[in-house]
């Protein structure tokens, strides 16, 4: 059986959406990324990069880095989540996964925090929204709709619901982003969302202290 290793509402919320929303069976091991631990131990036995998320597909086989989960999760139920490969629509949603894992997802990683991986301190969130709000205006003008990439529900939009579910748990102004906010809140409405949501809970908190 499949086995997600995640934390709160991390990019790991993604893979997570897929798995509930195709109705493969799968099993949640929770890692407390402070200490890297897991329920059996450490958690760098697992995953000698220390973060999540973590698939493990098979006793000694193990996947990692957001965007392949993704795509293997879809491999696994005939595609449902990808476009046919070599096809035009295929290399836009690579183009789509490429540009979510390195010009979002890590850009809201800030150096400048404390604990955590997002930013919790004013100047921290700051920096980072001067370098993610430019992105995310990329991704609002090249919108297709009512997905990223059309009429069809993709892996990218999984992990871009990641993105604008940061954009809330940091106050940033999402309302800046109108095609973003009507998708955020199209995917709370999906039932396989508000079952991660509801499954993984509180995040971390965040403050604005030093």
């Amino acid at each position: 059986m499949l086995k997600l290793f995640y934390a709160s509402q991390t990019s790991a919320m993604a893979p997570h959406i897929l798995l509930q929303d195709c109705g493969l069976d799968f099993q949640l091991a929770r890692v407390n990324l402070d200490q890297k631990t897991w329920a059996n131990g450490d958690y760098n036995d697992i995953n000698p990069k220390s973060y999540v998320p973590t698939l493990q597909v098979a006793d000694d086989r193990y996947f990692s880095e957001c965007a392949v989960i993704l795509e293997y999760i879809s491999t696994l139920v005939d595609n449902r989540y990808t476009y046919a490969y070599g096809t035009n629509n295929y290399w836009q949603e690579r183009t789509w996964l490429n540009y979510i894992a390195t010009e979002l997802h890590k850009n809201f990683i800030s150096p400048f925090r404390h604990g955590n991986w997002l930013p919790n301190t004013a100047d921290s969130k700051q920096l980072v929204w001067q370098r993610v709000a430019p992105r995310l205006r990329y991704v609002e003008q090249h919108w297709q709709g009512p997905w990223l990439m059309g009429d069809t529900f993709t892996a990218a939009d999984a992990y871009l619901f990641v993105m604008t579910n940061w954009l809330h748990r940091l106050d940033y102004p999402i309302e800046e982003l109108p095609r973003l906010t009507k998708f955020d809140a199209r995917m709370r409405q999906r039932p396989s969302v508000a079952a991660v949501l509801q499954v993984e809970g509180q995040p971390h908190s965040l403050t604005d202290s030093q």
